[in-house]
């Protein structure tokens, strides 16, 4: 049944605001896209907005997240909202299938506007105050996950086929921007007062709830069904133990650089697969899945959304080494201060961000003309390119080669995004296009989760084997003492990219004010000045660095082929698809 229809009558009231105007209006579905871009942006930039701001939150609850026992405190802070959100949208899409999209979107808003109070009011310091913001960063990431896991099927269900890639470009750029804006916004923000990260939400939330509240109507297909209960119950439970155990994984173990021997990690690892497998197990045999695996069969789909799983471990990846890069190594080579270099840090990914900006709504409005495999494909190409060309940056690069190589990866990632999402969306039945709207939205947001674990695991494989000597030999020509300075070097290389990564200046943090009191007030001076980390680590970082480069560009190739899969070829008389458009959105 079309529940929209039941709405109808609201055009016909005199004057309707454009705003509020009922779904047939001309207007509805730009309010439709305005509203959910609002939801899926904030949503998107409150991921990242915390990644940034990290080292004041941790002041500000008066806790050193660089201490071995507070580091799981940090990746859950940084991890637990992308984790939770990867879990639930699928979930919380088919739900929106069943009882209503826009009212499952308007729930996701008001959740996560309360939750932003509850996390600027945070009343503990110290491991309790960690807990009460990782707590309710877990609830706001059900708000969000309500919003990311609806929006893209609200967008289908209000635009026609021939102009749906431009409105979806326009969401999932959005989308994807809100992670970089995110970086800046958290930065500048951090700067005035930690809780302010959180406040910013709440006039931003009010303002949607209260909109999407009045404006927003079901026009989709609903089909009443049962709660999948096994399906669910598997499927988070897999899911969280496979993600939590690579987020585990990271972690120094038994006297190991990493934690990927740990029996925890092993059991994550294991039983989160084999839980998967019994998810599709369930699936297969219940009537009414929480997930219709038979989508799945449909190459175009299929293709599309492993196009989203590498493209997304791609950009994650690529974010956070040169976060890293940037804080631990270039900035303070030309004089930032090490507390300075997370807000700038930021301003100098802008480009990034101007890229996917500039091509998303652009690639959505020409692939609904000239098809989207060509774009979604081509776009992956070019972020390989600039992968291809950062692996020819020297560690001390000039600032004009960079920003032009971010800027075409953006430009890359914001042609590939939004004729994917179409591909994805227009290639399944109507009634499921909640339940497809949230397994999109799993693998990107899994992508990001992976990226971290992937990445960091070879970047800390790569230091392992140069870094400790590098910094062993480096401290003790500034006469730290041989075995302070081997303690040091003999430490797991995660917490010299976890200090780069929050901003502090790792050498300083390492030795502590009792042996840089011992030492002349010379070579104290240059251990913790801005210039002799960054040239210490400089070449055992690029090496590994060229490692994570060269399986981004594996990744983004494997990517662009997925994107050119096609929908098999039906027999003679064999009509379309139900709910899916007959061109428009597919590829010439």
């Amino acid at each position: 049944m079309t529940v929209g229809a039941a709405h109808g009558g609201r055009t016909g009231r005199t004057g309707p605001s454009r705003w509020t105007a009922g779904p047939d209006h001309p207007h509805y579905k730009w309010v439709a896209l305005s509203n959910t871009t609002l939801g899926t942006l904030i949503a998107t930039v409150n991921a990242s907005i915390v990644l940034i701001s990290l080292p004041a939150i941790f002041n500000g609850i008066g806790l050193d997240p660089l201490k071995p026992g507070n580091v799981s405190y940090l990746l859950w802070m940084l991890m637990g909202y992308m984790l939770i959100t990867a879990v639930l949208v699928v979930t919380l899409g088919r739900l929106g299938d069943i009882r209503g999209r826009v009212r499952i979107y308007n729930a996701g808003f008001l959740i996560f506007t309360l939750t932003s109070v509850a996390l600027a009011l945070d009343p503990l310091h110290g491991g309790a105050g960690a807990l009460w913001l990782i707590g309710w960063r877990v609830v706001q990431a059900v708000g969000g996950s309500m919003l990311m896991a609806n929006s893209a099927a609200i967008i289908t269900d209000a635009f026609p086929a021939e102009r749906r890639g431009m409105a979806l470009g326009v969401n999932v750029v959005a989308g994807i921007a809100g992670s970089f804006i995110g970086l800046v916004l958290g930065g500048l923000l951090a700067q005035v007062a930690w809780r302010s990260i959180f406040w910013v939400n709440v006039p931003i939330g009010l303002l949607g709830t209260v909109w999407a509240y009045r404006s927003l109507h079901d026009t989709g297909v609903r089909r009443p069904a049962r709660i999948d209960w096994w399906g669910n119950a598997t499927f988070a439970v897999g899911l969280t133990a496979l993600l939590a155990a690579i987020t585990y994984g990271i972690q120094p173990y038994g006297g190991h650089t990493m934690g990927w021997t740990n029996p925890w990690v092993l059991a994550g690892l294991g039983g989160g697969v084999a839980l998967l497998a019994v998810f599709c197990l369930v699936e297969s045999r219940v009537a009414e899945p929480m997930f219709p695996l038979r989508l799945f069969r449909d190459p175009v789909f299929a293709g599309g959304n492993a196009a989203t799983l590498l493209g997304s471990i791609a950009r994650g990846g690529l974010q956070f080494m040169l976060i890293i890069w940037l804080q631990g190594i270039w900035l303070p080579l030309h004089g930032y201060d090490y507390a300075d270099t997370p807000l700038w840090a930021g301003i100098y990914l802008t480009p990034l961000t101007f890229g996917f900006l500039a091509a998303g709504p652009i690639s959505g409005y020409l692939s609904d003309r000239a098809g989207a495999r060509l774009f979604a494909s081509g776009g992956l190409l070019v972020m390989a390119a600039s992968f291809g060309g950062l692996l020819l940056l020297p560690t001390d690069f000039s600032y004009l080669w960079f920003a032009l190589l971010v800027f075409v990866n953006g430009l890359g990632g914001g042609l590939f995004a939004a004729p994917n999402t179409s591909l994805i969306m227009s290639s399944v039945p109507a009634e499921a296009r909640g339940a497809a709207s949230g397994m999109r939205a799993t693998f990107q947001n899994a992508g990001m989760v992976l990226s971290i674990g992937v990445f960091f695991s070879l970047m800390v494989a790569g230091l392992s084997g140069s870094l400790p000597h590098t910094l062993s030999a480096g401290l003790t020509a500034q006469g730290v003492p041989a075995g302070d300075a081997h303690a040091i070097a003999a430490l797991p290389p995660v917490g010299t990219l976890f200090a780069a990564f929050l901003g502090y200046n790792p050498v300083q943090h390492l030795l502590g004010p009792h042996v840089l009191g011992q030492l002349p007030a010379a070579n104290a001076q240059t251990l913790t000045g801005r210039q002799f980390f960054p040239q210490l680590i400089s070449g055992p970082f690029h090496d590994g660095l060229l490692v994570v480069f060269w399986l981004a560009i594996a990744m983004a190739l494997v990517a662009a082929a997925a994107s050119l899969m096609r929908e098999r070829r039906k027999p003679a008389g064999t009509g379309p698809r139900a709910g899916a458009p007959s061109t428009g959105t597919g590829a010439p």
